[in-house]
């Protein structure tokens, strides 16, 4: 993912209006983020931990979400699956609810997935974070195939919030 600027995430967001968008914490330290080994940039809110955000590019162009995620529930050793990236996590996964765009949203229609609770599908996809003991499926596809995988349920997720 190429780096982003302030303004160019807050013009991306389909489902907040422009004060919402204008008032929402980013993070710190965006200069800093691993942007070549992200392919969405995601943040919960340092003030809220309960929202989070998105940023990928759909048809070309950023595209920003606002969301509510629980922190990850610890349920002992149950094991769930992040929907996007497919790694497994003990209690790491939690189910980020957006609010459609446009009229729907305001009607107060949601959807749903099962994220990685730390937004982090990137560096688990590419082995940079770890996960711990069977996060990762043996899979014989190459990294690439991977991250393009990736990449499709998350675009399906934000396909069907912003249309």
């Amino acid at each position: 993912m190429r780096q982003l600027t302030e303004q160019e995430i807050r013009a991306a967001f389909v489902n907040r209006t422009k004060g919402e968008v204008k008032r929402l914490s980013l993070p710190r330290d965006l200069a800093d983020r691993p942007w070549d080994d992200l392919d969405y940039l995601g943040w919960r809110d340092a003030q809220a931990p309960d929202r989070a955000y998105l940023v990928t590019e759909l048809d070309g162009r950023p595209t920003a979400l606002a969301a509510r995620c629980p922190a990850p529930a610890f349920w002992g050793a149950r094991r769930s699956m992040c929907s996007v990236c497919l790694t497994t996590h003990v209690g790491g996964v939690s189910l980020l609810v957006a609010p459609r765009a446009g009229r729907a949203g305001q009607q107060g229609n949601t959807v749903g997935i099962y994220i990685c609770g730390d937004l982090s599908c990137s560096l688990y996809v590419r082995g940079k974070k770890d996960a711990g003991v069977g996060a990762r499926l043996h899979e014989t596809i190459t990294l690439e195939e991977k991250i393009q995988r990736m990449m499709a349920n998350l675009s399906a997720f934000v396909a069907k919030v912003s249309g």
